[in-house]
């Protein structure tokens, strides 16, 4: 299984970062919280814990992979809380494109591949 812990649910991927994830076996999104820039260290622990939680709620037979991304602090603590419960985590790696038209820069992000948290 792989919990898709992210901002960016599962049916927005393109089909190529799809099928690397079906490699995982069934998929399920648990969306990630919106983290306060005002919560201190306590308040990180506290949704970590909320997080964990779920997590095991959704993995019930413990074996899932959890693709964890987003703001930092969150996904530091999250990742390590995950790892010392025996989960393996993940990242998403993108090549970024970035195209200039009239003056106006845009960047476009492609899935290359998984990463595992070390």
């Amino acid at each position: 299984m792989l919990i898709n812990l992210s901002n960016h649910p599962l049916s927005t991927w393109p089909t190529t970062q799809l099928a690397a994830a079906r490699a995982y076996g069934e998929l399920t999104d648990l969306p990630f919280p919106n983290v306060s820039p005002d919560g201190d260290e306590a308040y990180i622990r506290t949704l970590v814990d909320t997080y964990i939680y779920k997590v095991k709620e959704l993995a019930a037979d413990g074996d899932a992979t959890i693709h964890v991304m987003g703001e930092m602090t969150f996904t530091y603590a999250m990742v390590n809380a995950l790892k010392a419960q025996g989960f393996r985590c993940i990242a998403s790696t993108t090549e970024r494109d970035v195209v200039e038209e009239n003056g106006v820069k845009t960047s476009v992000f492609r899935f290359v591949r998984f990463r595992e948290y070390i």
